[in-house]
């Protein structure tokens, strides 16, 4: 999913001169932006450094080495917040050591938008202007909020379905722990510049039981391996569906399911059907509760503990 950010990440560095061929651009990441990036910067004569989060896994570890990729990988942690932030200090210190490699931020850097605008206009081609309801994980916030922003801003009728795990600031869900593993990518423990909360008209938070019945049903039925937070935006998508059969629902598979072959598909018999299955419905996140939520977010403004700092904010690309 976030090849298209990074390519056209990475291009704009080089148009706007940026960056130059041979410079080293250096990020975090939690495993799918990491072999992005990787490719971007191979693909342009560019040195890439990740500093990678605990999740990331050996086939990853792999595919970065062979792209020419250098990774500094946290100690096994499973406490999401703790590992957000040593990755993101351990850049700053890289920085610090290193002050001309290009931080890609991209938490923070609109500059990450730009690949959906693609997307989002094939979307709407293949849709022929009809409403659509578009649903898949928030993380970042540059592949829902992105499309859903370059889809509107055509004109388009679009409902905004975030898809959250339990323990993510990004909505106000941080109080609620996951006691399974976490749902990599689609949530954070610190505030993320580049979510558009007022982007949003509703929200799910799902556990890993949830998300792991998600991703075992889209292989059975449609022959889909794909990850664990494609489970969970599955799950999600088929609720919007069944609440409003009028609107087309599009969701977002973002990865492969073959670093959850062990950890979620393996456990293929735990999961339960889908018609078992619905969500607490929600007003307030004092209401939160495993293993799945709903509540209409209907495109308020970030709560206040995932508001970014003004000096933190990223200057917006056009």
């Amino acid at each position: 999913m976030k090849v298209v950010s990074a390519l056209a990440a990475v291009r704009r560095l080089l148009e706007t001169g940026a960056v130059r061929r041979g410079d080293t651009l250096l990020d975090s990441s939690s495993g799918i932006y990491a072999y992005a990036l990787a490719l971007a910067c191979h693909r342009h004569g560019l040195r890439c450094h990740i500093v990678g989060s605990t999740t990331v896994d050996r086939t990853l570890r792999t595919q970065l080495a062979v792209l020419g990729a250098t990774l500094e990988q946290m100690e096994p942690c499973s406490d999401l917040k703790l590992d957000q932030k040593r990755r993101v200090a351990r850049v700053r210190e890289i920085l610090t050591e290193h002050p001309g490699y290009h931080w890609m931020r991209q938490y923070h850097d609109e500059i990450h938008y730009l690949g959906y605008e693609a997307v989002a206009a094939r979307l709407r081609e293949e849709t022929a202007g009809e409403p659509l309801t578009l649903v898949g994980g928030v993380g970042s916030g540059a592949s829902t909020g992105a499309l859903a922003h370059y889809l509107r801003a055509a004109g388009a009728d679009v409902r905004l379905v975030g898809v959250q795990p339990f323990g993510s600031v990004t909505f106000g869900g941080e109080q609620v722990a996951d006691p399974e593993i976490i749902i990599a990518g689609i949530g954070s423990s610190i505030p993320f510049g580049n979510v558009r909360h007022a982007a949003y008209d509703v929200i799910h938070w799902t556990a890993f039981d949830a998300a792991l019945s998600g991703s075992v049903e889209l292989l059975r039925r449609y022959a889909v391996f794909a990850g664990l937070s494609s489970g969970a935006a599955h799950l999600a998508a088929r609720w919007e569906r069944e609440l409003d059969a009028d609107r087309t629902v599009v969701f977002v598979a973002a990865d492969t399911g073959h670093r959850y072959a062990e950890s979620v598909f393996a456990r293929h018999a735990e999961a339960v059907p889908f018609d078992r299955l619905a969500p607490r419905r929600i007003s307030d996140q004092d209401q939160l509760a495993l293993p799945w939520c709903r509540m209409s977010w209907d495109r308020a403004p970030a709560p206040a503990q995932a508001m970014v700092p003004a000096p933190a904010q990223a200057v917006v690309a056009e």
